[in-house]
């Protein structure tokens, strides 16, 4: 899952991103308010970690423009600002969750998961498609009783697939979300392409078979069977 941090403390946005590692999530920084704009218009992200008081703008601002695009990214303000005011004005405009600085790292993951799980899971803590079993918690996958082990980007690649189930995805697409803006200076996407066929094989060898499927000249799908 790939998550952007707005927030222009450098310290605590390493912090974060140190953090969230651990926890298997893709970082990316933004430190200022045009900075933060133009990588929501241009990148697609699973969570938005979002300060108020930026420079060159202000975060509700950020927070408006991004819900009039019809961006349904989750969002969670992050602020010292810790009014009633400020938190209720975050969430009428389109925040998912208002924490307010100083926060413990572990809290904000688990606030991260649970917007994420709620905006592209249902709310769910196990997700199952075509007999593959997905603990969300446990980062775990199972076919009935076989235990399939993935890495850490085919694990990824797997809920790419299944929480866009039945839609084409392109293999750009497909980098950016395991590589984030590093994918603009790739030369190509042959990557995506090994990461695809490994965790084929290991769908295939547990059980699960033509899940996934290509679509020439577009891309690859998960089909629901």
């Amino acid at each position: 899952m790939k998550i952007l941090i707005v927030e222009d403390e450098r310290n605590l946005s390493d912090s974060i991103v140190t953090y969230l590692g651990t926890e298997k999530y893709l970082c990316e920084q933004a430190f200022t308010y045009a900075d933060a704009r133009m990588k929501i218009n241009v990148y697609e992200y699973d969570c938005i970690l979002l300060d108020l008081m930026l420079p060159g703008g202000n975060g509700l601002s950020l927070l408006r423009d991004i819900r009039k695009r019809r961006n349904p990214v989750g969002i969670i303000i992050i602020s010292a600002k810790d009014s009633l005011d400020d938190k209720v004005k975050g969430l009428e405009i389109g925040a998912d969750d208002y924490l307010s600085k100083p926060f413990h790292l572990a809290e904000l993951s688990m606030r991260i998961y649970a917007v994420i799980r709620r905006k592209k899971f249902y709310a769910n803590n196990i997700i199952e498609s075509n007999g593959i079993t997905i603990d969300l918690l446990e980062k775990s996958v199972a076919i009935g009783n076989v235990a399939v082990t993935l890495t850490k980007s085919e694990y990824e690649l797997l809920l790419f697939f299944i929480s866009n189930k039945e839609r084409v995805i392109s293999k750009s697409a497909m980098a950016e979300h395991l590589s984030g803006e590093m994918a603009d200076m790739l030369d190509n996407y042959d990557f995506v392409y090994t990461h695809i066929k490994n965790l084929k094989a290991k769908l295939t060898a547990a059980g699960c078979n033509d899940c996934i499927r290509n679509v020439y000249g577009m891309g690859y799908k998960w089909i629901e069977h």
